[in-house]
């Protein structure tokens, strides 16, 4: 019989018999029976717009080294573990487990086909001590135990080796779907850098959980790693007392910002923009801005202009000048001087529009991105059209895939 690991079918591409690829799996669907060996229901598929879906093992028809190949019929009902069921990579791997009398940590599950459309797990890989780089043993499914019931510190090193590839918006729906306890686990073993990155980009109950279950010391570390605007939104969602207490932990200088994006409300301009666009002043040239705005850590809608202003150009700064598009730099010689290419017909706003007010003036002039100026002229910072999507969306939108 072919054996299988099932972690090494995540992100695995799945196509239909026409060979048009309609998602990728993100999970395996298994269902513990006591003594007998658990059965496969089937696959988690991930197809747009981020939407899981179920897909039976009973319409498989290949599982290949780079694709798994269905039958075409596809329902695309969004996925529900049910309670009889178990996601094999998001809640098994990195379970305590006893063998032969010791604790051992599984790494892997492999699953065979005894049957035509019957897939079984019948072998565990598991790590002998705590060692990452412990002995490695394969041992038969039915001399293991403790698969079943809550386990209570339950790591997530192995998990996170599988999905390391994942964008975070991506990783995030999978922690989404997640139970609450491993959600918490699952992403308090991020860096901090990569747990700020997933935080964005999950719905705000899944936020507050996250950081609520973290170390208060290491939720001022996180919060100081996410974007001003995305920390101030999510310090909004928690109670005034623990929010404050949160900001006297984070560093002063990182704090700061944070504070004065909650003295606007949430949508406003100056509750939506982000206080670190890309600010240079008119005597850098556009080789300087180019090397700004090419940094991988620019969003696309931050990276689309550079805002010109008068020193200081941390925010708030000098008087605002204007913005220089990406596409102007693009045809300036490197040599050329900011100041000389600037766009003045792009009109600062102010940070008490609404954000209706400001969704118009972004769709009236076309742009991605507009300055806010305060009552002296003084950048405060940018609301870019993501910020104003995440406004207007429903509040639930990270969680609605139908």
């Amino acid at each position: 019989m072919d054996r299988i690991f099932v972690a090494r079918l995540a992100g695995l591409a799945v196509f239909d018999p026409a060979g048009d690829q309609i998602g990728r799996i993100r999970d395996v669907v298994v269902s513990l029976r006591g003594p007998l060996l658990p059965r496969v229901h089937g696959f988690v598929v991930e197809v747009q717009p981020r939407r899981r879906v179920f897909l039976p093992i009973t319409r498989i028809t290949s599982i290949e080294a780079r694709a798994v190949i269905f039958t075409g019929k596809l329902n695309m009902r969004r996925f529900e573990c049910r309670d009889a069921e178990t996601l094999a990579i998001g809640e098994m791997l990195d379970r305590t487990v006893d063998y032969k009398g010791e604790r051992v940590t599984v790494q892997d599950l492999a699953m065979e086909q005894p049957r035509p459309s019957d897939w079984l797990i019948t072998k565990v890989a598991v790590r002998r001590g705590k060692r990452r780089r412990g002995e490695t043993l394969v041992v038969d499914w039915d001399e293991v135990s403790g698969f079943a019931g809550i386990q209570k510190d339950q790591g997530a090193a192995n998990l996170l080796a599988v999905f390391d590839a994942l964008r975070p918006a991506d990783l995030a729906n999978m922690l989404h779907e997640l139970p609450s306890k491993r959600m918490a686990e699952v992403a308090a073993a991020l860096d901090d850098d990569r747990l700020a990155d997933v935080l964005e980009e999950l719905p705000e109950r899944d936020q507050v959980l996250v950081l609520s279950r973290l170390h208060r010391e290491r939720a001022a570390d996180v919060l100081e790693e996410m974007s001003p605007d995305d920390a101030a939104d999510l310090l909004q969602e928690l109670p005034a007392e623990q929010a404050e207490g949160l900001l006297r932990l984070m560093v002063p200088e990182e704090a700061a910002p944070v504070r004065r994006l909650l003295t606007y409300g949430e949508y406003t301009a100056g509750g939506m923009m982000t206080n670190e666009p890309v600010i240079l002043p008119p005597t850098s040239t556009v080789a300087e801005a180019l090397a700004h705005i090419r940094q991988q850590e620019q969003t696309p809608a931050i990276a689309a202009q550079v805002y010109v202003t008068r020193p200081p150009t941390e925010t708030p700064t000098g008087r605002f000048l204007g913005v220089a598009h990406f596409q102007r730099l693009l045809r300036e010689p490197p040599s050329t001087l900011l100041g000389s290419v600037i766009d003045i017909t792009v009109d600062p706003i102010r940070p008490e529009l609404t954000v209706h007010e400001v969704a118009s003036y972004l769709a009236t002039y076309n742009l991605v991105a507009i300055p806010v100026v305060d009552e002296l002229c003084r950048l405060l910072g940018a609301v870019t059209v993501d910020d104003v999507l995440d406004h207007m969306l429903p509040e639930d939108w990270r969680e609605r895939h139908d």
